[in-house]
C-alpha cells in the first residue's frame, strides 16, 4: 500500500511539472498583449524553460544517484513553487524570462527523480505496471493542461494559472517531505562520478543516432504546433484561450489512442522500421496542415487531431528500442533522447518565429514538414548501418 502511496505521490508532482509548459500554451497571445512585447520573446519564454529542462536533467540525474532522490527533489520543487509564483506576477517580459527560466530548472529534477523512485520501489512485473501508470499520469498533463489554462487564463488572466501551479506545487512540497522516504539503494552512495563514456558510445551508435536525430526533429514540429495552434486559431477564427484549450483537448486525446494502438504497431513492425513508417504518416499529416489549415476550423481541427494521433503511434518506441539496445545503460540511453528532444521542443519556437512570415502557414508548416521528412531520411541511413557498426 506504501509504494502505491509512492508512486501516485511521485506520478502526480511529475504531472505538475509537466503542466508549467502545457498550462501555458493556449496563454501566448494574451501575455504578448498584456505585457506589449514582441510575439519572438513570448516564443522565448517558452524556449527558456525547455532549454532548463533539457539541461538540467543531466545534472540531477547523477545529482540524485550520489545524494539521494529526496535532498534533490524538494529543492527542486521549492525552486518550481516561488517560480512559479514570480510567473503569476511578472511584470515585464524580462522578469517572466527569469521566472521561466527558473521554472524549467526546478520542473527537470520532477521526472528524474520520479523515474529513478519508482525503479527504487518496484521490481519485475510491478515495476513495469508502475512505469505505466507514471506514464498514463505524464499523458494527462498534455490532455488537460491546455484546456485547464485556457479555462481559468481566459476567465482570471494567465498569471491566475501560474498561481494555480504555485499553490499545487506548494501542497506537493510538504506532500512529499511527509510522505516520500529516501529510496535511493545505499550501494549507489559510492558512485564518486558520473560515467561520461555512456554518453560518447550512445551517441557513436549508429541505431540510436538515428532515433536521436529523428526524436529531435519530431519535437521540434511538435511544439511549432503547441505554439502556433494557438495563435492560428485566435487570429483566424477568433478562437478565446479556453476554445483554443479544448482544441489542445481533442489533439492530445488523440495521441494518447495513437499511444494505444502504437504497441500493436511496434509488434508487427519491429525495430526501427515501426518507428521510421510511422513517423513518416505523422510528417504526411503536417504537410497536409499546411495546405488545408487555412480552408476552414473543422478542417484545421480534424487535421491537428490526424496529427496527435500519428504521433500517439510512435511516442513509445524509442524508449522500447533504446531499453533494448543498452541493457546496462537504460537510464542513461533514456535521459540522452530525453535531452534531444527536450532541445528540439525549445528549437521549434524559435523556428516559427523565423518562419511565421506574415502568418502563413503554408511556409511555417511547408518546411516544417520538410524539416521532419529530412530527419527522417538521415535516420533511415543511419539505421541500415546497424549491422556492422552496432556490433562494434
Amino acid at each position: 500500500m506504501k509504494s502505491r502511496i509512492i508512486l501516485y505521490l511521485i506520478g502526480f508532482s511529475a504531472f505538475v511539472a509537466s503542466l508549467a509548459q502545457n498550462l501555458y500554451s493556449p496563454l501566448l497571445v494574451e501575455v504578448q498583449e498584456k505585457l506589449h512585447t514582441t510575439q519572438a520573446m513570448v516564443n522565448l519564454t517558452v524556449t527558456v524553460f525547455t532549454v532548463a529542462l533539457a539541461v538540467m536533467q543531466l545534472v540531477f540525474g547523477p545529482l540524485s544517484d550520489r545524494k539521494g532522490r529526496k535532498i534533490v527533489l524538494l529543492p527542486a520543487i521549492g525552486v518550481y513553487t516561488l517560480a512559479s509564483l514570480g510567473c503569476a506576477y511578472a511584470a515585464s517580459v524580462d522578469a517572466l524570462l527569469v521566472f521561466r527560466l527558473l521554472q524549467g530548472i526546478g520542473a527537470a529534477a520532477v521526472p528524474v527523480v520520479a523515474a529513478a523512485v519508482i525503479g527504487d520501489v518496484f521490481e519485475g512485473k510491478e515495476r513495469a505496471q508502475g512505469m505505466a501508470t507514471y506514464q498514463l499520469m505524464l499523458g494527462l498533463s498534455p490532455a488537460v493542461g491546455p484546456w485547464v489554462g485556457g479555462l481559468i487564463g481566459g476567465r482570471y488572466g494567465y498569471g491566475s494559472a501560474f498561481l494555480l501551479l504555485g499553490a499545487i506545487s506548494l501542497i506537493l512540497l510538504a506532500a512529499n517531505a511527509f510522505l516520500l522516504p529516501e529510496t535511493r539503494p545505499k550501494a549507489t552512495a559510492v558512485r564518486k562520478s558520473v560515467g561520461w563514456s555512456s554518453f560518447v558510445r550512445l551517441a557513436r551508435h549508429p541505431r540510436a543516432a538515428a532515433l536521436l536525430t529523428v526524436g529531435f526533429v519530431q519535437f521540434l514540429v511538435y511544439f511549432v504546433f503547441l505554439v502556433y495552434i494557438p495563435i492560428i486559431a485566435h487570429h483566424r477564427y477568433g478562437y478565446e484561450p479556453a476554445q483554443t484549450g479544448t482544441l489542445m483537448l481533442l489533439m492530445a486525446l488523440c495521441s494518447m489512442i495513437g499511444v494505444k494502438a502504437g504497441g500493436w504497431v511496434q509488434s508487427r513492425f519491429p525495430g526501427e522500421s515501426g518507428y521510421l513508417w510511422g513517423c513518416a504518416a505523422n510528417a504526411a499529416t503536417v504537410l497536409l496542415f499546411a495546405f488545408t489549415a487555412g480552408l476552414s476550423l473543422p478542417v484545421l481541427t480534424a487535421v491537428f487531431c490526424l496529427f496527435g494521433l500519428t504521433m500517439g503511434l510512435t511516442m513509445s518506441m524509442p524508449a522500447t528500442l533504446l531499453t533494448e539496445m543498452f541493457p546496462d545503460d537504460r537510464a542513461t540511453a533514456v535521459g540522452v533522447y530525453n535531452f534531444v528532444r527536450y532541445l528540439g521542443m525549445a528549437a521549434g519556437p524559435m523556428l516559427g518565429s523565423l518562419l511565421f512570415v506574415g502568418e502563413s502557414i503554408p511556409l511555417l508548416f511547408g518546411v516544417s514538414a520538410v524539416l521532419y521528412l529530412g530527419g527522417i531520411a538521415v535516420g533511415g541511413r543511419l539505421a541500415v548501418r546497424k549491422t556492422g557498426a552496432a556490433s562494434s
